[in-house]
């Protein structure tokens, strides 16, 4: 497998973060809000998309669910040995998170 798409450990703190230390050893730190901003369901997507089209601030009051206040992670679990599948407390739980896309999407 690809050192670069292959994480050594997952970490979730459901009110914070989520960070994965990839094989490679390279650490990424995504906050659940960030998660949740760009979850990689095709509702989602086609929301972004269509954001860039209008040039529009990306915010999460536009994103699919129930968004009225504190955002966590209510419940993750992994999908196979490829990708982990995460539930966000605005009830939106549709998006596969693929270590790939993970990876593509770290904050630097």
């Amino acid at each position: 497998m690809d050192p670069k798409i292959t994480p050594l450990k997952l970490d979730l703190k459901k009110d914070q973060a989520l960070e994965v230390q990839w094989q490679d050893g390279r650490l990424c730190r995504y906050s659940i809000s960030y998660l949740r901003s760009m979850c990689p369901c095709a509702q989602c997507r086609a929301m972004r998309d269509e954001q860039k089209t209008v040039k529009k601030k990306l915010t999460l009051t536009i994103l699919p669910g129930n968004y009225a206040g504190e955002l966590t992670a209510t419940s993750a679990g992994m999908v196979g040995n490829y990708a982990l599948k995460i539930q966000f407390s605005d009830g939106h739980d549709s998006g596969i998170f693929s270590f790939a896309y993970l990876r593509e999407i770290c904050p630097d």
